[in-house]
């Protein structure tokens, strides 16, 4: 398949990462969203880097990853914590936890 079929599909899902992010009020659907449009730009780099024949945006999507996971792991607590505290994990109630 030639490359520019590889950007579509990749912004296409990062469009879809963006729209979810934008109109989605739940945290974990908003962390989703924002997996998948990082996903959506490992997808652009990996097409990019087999069309050049190089290898360097296979490394770099290892990296990418490696802070995604990360990203996870003190995202989900942080919206555990939340839960535990307020009972919702709904993003518009977090300017209660002001006071």
């Amino acid at each position: 398949m030639p490359i520019p079929y590889y950007l579509a599909i990749s912004g296409i899902l990062f469009t879809v990462g963006v729209v979810g992010v934008l109109v989605r009020r739940n945290a974990i659907i908003i962390f989703m969203c924002i997996e998948l449009m990082l996903n959506a730009a490992n997808l652009a780099f990996v097409a990019a880097a087999h069309s050049l024949g190089k290898m360097n945006g296979q490394v770099f999507v290892f990296f990418v990853m490696t802070v995604a996971a990360a990203e996870v792991a003190v995202g989900l607590a942080i919206i555990v914590t939340l839960f535990r505290n307020r009972e919702t994990i709904d993003v518009d109630e977090v300017n209660l936890m002001k006071h």
